[in-house]
């Protein structure tokens, strides 16, 4: 079972524009039998955290495989600036209990893309990997199995395993779902650090808390884009009652 996936091939470039990082039109995406996201017209800008905000079964998670490159868009066209693939961290709940991994071979796994998978580490793969472990704080859990953390040390270790790609794209599937408060605090603020260092953060989220820090957001219900822009403009009782209520 994989744990952290990457784009193949980066879909095409944004021109014209370097405030963008990810920018999508007419988007539709979905699975067998069954669309999900229909016509999404959108865009993530580039250093900075954006919410994509909804109920369960609004689109949020399909939308973050498609700017991952996990899930192929089924109409519609995606670009992205630069060129390098996004890193994509998800839930917490997507990795089983039961897999044989120490907290280091999992955040290891995000080298896997340079090197491809059980290959051996070069040197600069692994201080890659031990910045990415002293930055979210757990090179002490280093030969622990991923199966014994709670659920704030799991969550910063697959954190740390997208850092370990070394991309300027890094997208989270509900990040601080379960999480008590001082871990999402934690997280809040590394993200905020990320921001400053370059990495462009997207993360999928239903947590008005997290969503009203970011700095930007992007509404989802049933699959269509609502709303986007800043939060203390879209995320109004208002507006809130009108994407939670029943469809």
């Amino acid at each position: 079972m994989k744990i952290m996936f990457k784009t193949q091939a980066p879909p095409p470039a944004i021109a014209g524009d370097s405030t963008l990082r990810v920018r999508f039109t007419e988007l539709s995406a979905g699975y067998p039998g069954r669309p999900v996201l229909h016509q999404l017209d959108g865009e993530i800008r580039a250093l900075a955290i954006t919410a994509l905000v909804g109920p369960n079964g609004s689109g949020k998670s399909t939308l973050l495989g498609v700017l991952a490159g996990v899930i192929q868009p089924t109409s519609g066209e995606l670009r992205h600036a630069g060129d390098r693939p996004p890193a994509f961290v998800p839930q917490r709940g997507a990795v089983g209990d039961a897999l044989p991994l120490t907290v280091r071979q999992t955040v290891e796994m995000g080298r896997w893309g340079e090197r491809g998978p059980w290959r051996r580490l070069t040197r600069q793969d692994r201080a890659t990997v031990d910045t990415a472990m002293e930055r979210l704080g757990i090179t002490d859990l280093a030969t622990r199995q991923l199966g014994e953390l709670s659920g704030g040390q799991r969550q910063r270790a697959l954190i740390a395993q997208g850092l370990a790609q070394q991309s300027d794209l890094l997208l989270l599937d509900e990040p601080t779902t379960g999480l008590d408060t001082e871990a999402r605090e934690r997280i809040a603020a590394l993200l905020t650090e990320l921001v400053a260092d370059g990495v462009t953060v997207v993360q999928a989220t239903h947590d008005l808390e997290a969503a009203r820090s970011a700095d930007a957001c992007l509404l989802l219900r049933d699959g269509h884009l609502v709303g986007q822009g800043r939060p203390e403009q879209l995320l109004t009782p208002s507006t809130l009652a009108q994407i939670w209520q029943p469809a």
